[in-house]
């Protein structure tokens, strides 16, 4: 075994010169994950619907050194999918990691939601999700290469909520289940594949539980009663399970859901 590794253990999480591909990158996590794979030194596709914040992401992972690309397009389709990967290929032949931030939630209770908006969280969640590591196989198995997949799960992809989340905690726990699949399936062709699963970690959408207000700390108790570490997350929480998954750090790594929650889903 090559253990020159014992001599720098950081650079088992070295990036540099990485090709990766991030979707949904002008949202919360899309966007941390690109400026930490950015800082890190990774060469970057970012994909997004949102061409003004997609830019706006690319530019400061631009700021940060790293060698952008982007495409303003969402992971609706196959076509979609492949040509998202196609970037990355077309600009530097390579492929090594993709991440897949894109998703979203519509809370609605069940007697209340009809089948389309089901669908919809189950398209934006689930079969886009699919679909883009279809096409990352694709394009990476025959390169023989290896490759990282990070997936973004949730907390409730374990855990129920009573405010209208069974579609939501169903997508979740549908991207669990992919992630062992593939993990199992690709684990023969030196591609990993795990998940992250966030709780409540600071963001535009959530900022109002961090703030002073009576509401904002009523429900922060409420929550914080079941974080074990008695706080809510902050960016850079996610920033290194982000970078140990997507590194050579974690190679004996797949299949695997990681909690990023506080110890939330411990209790």
């Amino acid at each position: 075994m090559n253990d020159s590794w014992l001599k720098n253990p950081q650079s088992l999480f070295d990036v540099r010169g990485q090709v990766a591909v991030v979707t949904g990158a002008s949202g919360a996590f899309g966007s941390l994950a690109a400026k930490v794979l950015a800082g890190a030194g990774a060469k970057l596709v970012l994909a997004a619907g949102n061409k003004a914040a997609l830019e706006e992401t690319a530019e400061a992972c631009r700021a940060l050194g790293a060698d952008v690309r982007t495409i303003a397009r969402r992971p609706n389709t196959e076509a979609d999918c492949e040509s998202i990967m196609a970037v990355a290929v077309d600009a530097w032949n390579q492929l090594d990691i993709l991440v897949v931030g894109s998703g979203l939630n519509d809370p609605c209770p069940i007697t209340e939601m009809d089948l389309e908006r089901f669908e919809g969280v189950m398209d934006g969640n689930v079969t886009s999700t699919w679909l883009l590591c279809k096409a990352f196989g694709k394009e990476v198995i025959p390169r023989n290469t290896g490759g990282k997949v990070v997936l973004v799960s949730s907390a409730r992809g374990k855990l129920g909520h009573p405010a209208g989340y069974s579609a939501y905690c169903a997508s979740k726990a549908a991207t669990d289940g992919l992630t062992r699949a593939l993990g199992c399936e690709w684990g023969k062709h030196g591609i990993t594949v795990n998940a992250i699963a966030p709780t409540v970690f600071r963001s535009p959408l959530t900022a109002w539980m961090f703030e002073d207000t009576e509401k904002a700390k009523s429900v922060r108790a409420g929550f914080l009663a079941r974080v074990p570490l008695g706080r809510l997350g902050e960016p850079e929480d996610l920033a290194g399970p982000l970078l140990f998954l997507c590194s050579r750090a974690s190679a004996f790594h797949t299949g695997h859901t990681v909690y990023a929650d506080g110890g939330y889903t411990a209790g």
